[in-house]
Parts: structure tokens; C-alpha cells; sequence
């Protein structure tokens, strides 16, 4: 088979190959058999009709069409073997010419990945934030783990105040029309908690039982509905109860009734290993986000536009989907976005390109497998996550080429993050909230 390789654009690279006529002629019979098998021919059998017979009924386009199809997947992937291309597109045909008896000449087009020019991405000195350690940390921890325990008090004798936890009819209007689904009977709001628009709960404090008033609040102006964007609403409040959290008493019997534990001494000691573990996967995440920004810094590609596109469909079409589970509407979503939105896709789509890019790089060159134990680690971890067994998980995702591929890259991912932890050189700076650098 002879090829010939033409760049045409960036990184879309032409191939012209040419399939022996020897070959070319036997695929055509076998596809000429293979169609009579389907077709209703008058005075013959499926299958037994001479091949000029099936030319005249079905035309002998329709059976280069088909033999060529057969020749593909051999030729193609020989083509992109022979001339070393790492594609990262199917192979688009863009023109044939076969004629029975001459060799047949294909073209088709593909991509292949962008060169990527690496910086030194080891042996690299890199300062990295972290968050000061919290001397009320634990204090934090432990008061969370009773209040998850807490019981509840109705309150008759007083206001509410900012760690109440409040029941209540509400009703809201914009502009003098009532906001749709801004109204409720009976709902519950922990006021020290509150999700609603700012504003909202601090109103709740100070009132009494059976308290009937209106609050004033005005919506985010990036709030998702468009017509309530900055605006200013009026919500008339009911108040039915009043309860106060009522920590349980932290003794030895309170904690073998809630936990796995059997002293106070030990969730104390559990408490603080959990702590100190989340601190150092938080330094862990942290060295690892700027090593790899630093790498990122350092290395150069040019990214087709052609592949922008695709990762910013990509992206779109994730964010359709949450909208949709949502029940928000896209075209306002898109709106509320302001007109950056494409811009700002298509950066998003850029650098998630680039990252990917770079650590496809590096772990060829540092020779970075995925083991059969690697897969069945994650399966675990996943499984684990879905609440069901991994042989379930590979019953129900298993048969899914993505769902291996996206594995398989995820594990290529973590390894990636370890190797450039381990072959570099990491001094952590502590900073409080206040002093962190905060990049526009």
C-alpha cells in the first residue's frame, strides 16, 4: 500500500493511500455476495444470484460503497500506523476513486494531537499556601458532631433569635404581582443556616410566636430569574414556632449510643486524625495544583480552534444537562452569564485542552502504565462512592467504552499528580484567610 501525507492546517493532517487492485477486487466480490444475502431478487434465492445480476439490481456503486467499507478499518489504521500520526480524530473520507479492476485510491483527513513543547517538570522549587491551622478546628469539629445529635425545643417565652431554628407561612410579591413558587405553608429555616436571598432570615430575629409582618429584600442581581434580577420584593411572614437546639451531654454513654466508639476519649482522638488528615490532603492538593500550574506556565502548544470548538460543545452540553435537572431554562441561564459567556467557554474549553495535553505528555515520557490492579482500585473507590458492589458497577458500566476510557484517564490523571509531587520540591507557607493571595 503506498500513502501520501499532505498537512493541511494546523494540526489536520491529508492522506492519500492506495489499495491493490488484487484486494480491492476480492472485497468487491465478497461484497457483491454479501448484499445478494438481503435483497429479493425474481428466479433466484437470497445468496445465489450471479454477481452481474446483483450489479443490475442494486447498481454498482451501492457494492464499491460497501467493499470499500470493508477495506477501511485495515487500511486507515495502517496508513496512520505507517506515517507515526497520533490522531485524535475518526478519519474523515473525502474522496475515492474505484473502478473494478485498478488499484483504488482513498483520501481522508484527520487530526492529530498537537506538538507539546514541556518545561522542566521536575526537580522544580515551588512555594505553596496553605491555610494557617485552626486553633478552634476541633472545638468546631466536636461542637458539629453534637449538634448532628441535637434535639429540639419549642420556645413560648421569647423572640427568636440567630441560632433558632423557625417555622413559618410566607408569601412574596415583585412589582405588585405574587413571585412564582415564592410562596409556603409550614416552612422549616434554621436561621444561623439559611440559603435564601441575603437578607431574608437576619428579618426573622426579634419576632415572637404568631407574629404576623413584612420583610423587605432584594434579589441577587445575578439571580437565575430574569425578572427578579435586582429586584427589590416584599414577603409577608407568619410565624407558627420557635424551636432552640438542645445539645446532648458529651459523656461515654452518648457516644456508644451514636458512634462506633466507646469513650469520649476515643471520638476526641478520632477527631483530631481526622483533622490532621484532611490538613495534609489539603497541603497534598495544594502542592500538586502549583506544581502543575508551573509546568502549565512553562509549556507551550497550539491548540486548533477546531479543537476548542469541540470542548466548548462539550462543555455546553454539561451545563444544559445541570440546567435541566435543575428545571432552569438554558437561554436564561445563558442570558444571566452576560456577554462573556462564549468567551469565556471558550477559554474554559482552552485550558482544559492544555492540561490534558500536558499530562498525556509527560506520562508517555516518563512511561506511566495503567495495571490491572489500577482499574480494579478505582472500580472499588467508585463503587464505594455509589453505595454498591464493583461487580455491580462493571454490570452496569462495564460494556461502555467511555466509562472505560474516562476510568483508564482518571487513573493516568492521579498518577500524573503523584510522580510530579514526588520529583519535585515543595515549601509550604502558612497564611491566614485574610493574608491569602486572592488572583483576579
Amino acid at each position: 500500500m503506498e500513502t501520501t501525507l499532505t498537512k493541511v492546517k494546523d494540526n489536520l493532517v491529508k492522506i492519500t493511500m492506495t489499495i491493490p487492485a488484487s484486494e480491492a477486487s476480492v472485497a468487491y466480490n465478497n461484497a457483491a455476495s454479501k448484499i445478494s444475502q438481503y435483497i429479493n431478487i425474481d428466479g433466484f434465492r437470497k445468496g445465489k444470484a450471479p454477481r452481474a445480476v446483483v450489479e443490475r439490481h442494486v447498481g454498482v456503486d451501492r457494492i464499491r460503497q460497501e467493499a470499500l467499507e470493508s477495506l477501511l478499518p485495515k487500511y486507515l489504521g495502517q496508513a496512520i500506523y505507517d506515517n507515526k500520526l497520533d490522531v485524535i480524530t475518526q478519519p474523515a473520507v473525502t474522496d475515492f476513486k474505484f473502478e473494478n479492476g485498478q488499484d483504488v485510491e482513498v483520501t481522508f483527513e484527520v487530526e492529530t494531537r498537537p506538538e507539546v513543547s514541556l518545561g522542566t517538570y521536575k526537580g522544580l522549587e515551588v512555594k505553596v499556601e496553605i491555610p494557617a491551622e485552626d486553633d478552634g478546628a476541633f472545638d468546631k469539629a466536636l461542637n458539629g458532631f453534637l449538634t448532628q445529635h441535637a434535639s429540639y425545643e419549642l420556645v413560648l417565652d421569647r423572640p427568636s433569635n440567630n441560632t433558632d431554628t423557625v417555622v413559618f407561612d410566607f408569601e412574596g410579591t415583585c412589582n405588585g404581582e405574587l413571585i412564582q413558587g415564592g410562596s409556603a405553608k409550614g416552612y422549616t429555616l434554621d436561621l444561623g443556616n439559611s440559603n435564601f436571598i441575603p437578607g431574608f432570615a437576619e428579618q426573622l430575629v426579634g419576632h415572637n410566636i404568631k407574629d404576623e409582618f413584612d420583610i423587605q429584600v432584594t434579589f441577587p442581581e445575578d439571580y437565575h430569574d430574569e425578572k427578579l434580577k435586582g429586584q427589590p420584593a416584599t414577603f409577608a411572614i407568619k410565624l407558627n414556632e420557635i424551636k432552640q437546639r438542645v445539645l446532648p451531654e458529651l459523656n461515654d454513654e452518648f457516644v456508644k449510643k451514636v458512634s462506633r466508639f466507646q469513650t469520649v476519649d476515643e471520638l476526641k482522638a478520632d477527631i483530631k486524625d481526622y483533622i490532621e488528615q484532611q490538613r495534609k490532603n489539603i497541603k497534598k492538593v495544594n502542592a500538586e495544583n502549583a506544581i502543575f500550574k508551573t509546568i502549565i506556565d512553562s509549556t507551550s502548544v497550539d491548540i486548533p480552534q477546531s479543537m476548542i470548538d469541540r470542548e466548548s460543545a462539550s462543555i455546553k452540553e454539561d451545563y444544559k444537562q445541570r440546567m435541566s435537572y435543575q428545571g432552569l431554562d438554558w437561554d436564561s441561564f445563558v442570558k444571566s452569564q452576560g456577554e462573556d459567556f462564549e468567551a469565556n467557554i471558550s477559554a474554559d474549553a482552552a485550558a482544559r485542552i492544555k492540561n490534558s495535553l500536558i499530562i498525556d505528555k509527560i506520562s508517555k515520557e516518563v512511561e506511566i502504565k495503567v495495571e490491572q490492579e489500577d482499574f480494579q482500585s478505582k472500580l472499588s473507590q467508585m463503587a464505594s462512592m455509589y453505595g454498591i458492589g464493583a461487580s455491580e458497577l462493571v454490570k452496569q458500566f462495564g460494556q461502555n467504552p467511555d466509562f472505560l476510557s474516562s476510568i483508564s484517564q482518571q487513573i493516568v490523571n492521579e498518577k500524573v499528580r503523584e510522580y510530579l509531587f514526588e520529583n519535585n520540591k515543595v515549601e509550604y507557607v502558612e497564611v491566614k484567610p485574610e493574608e491569602k493571595t486572592v488572583e483576579v
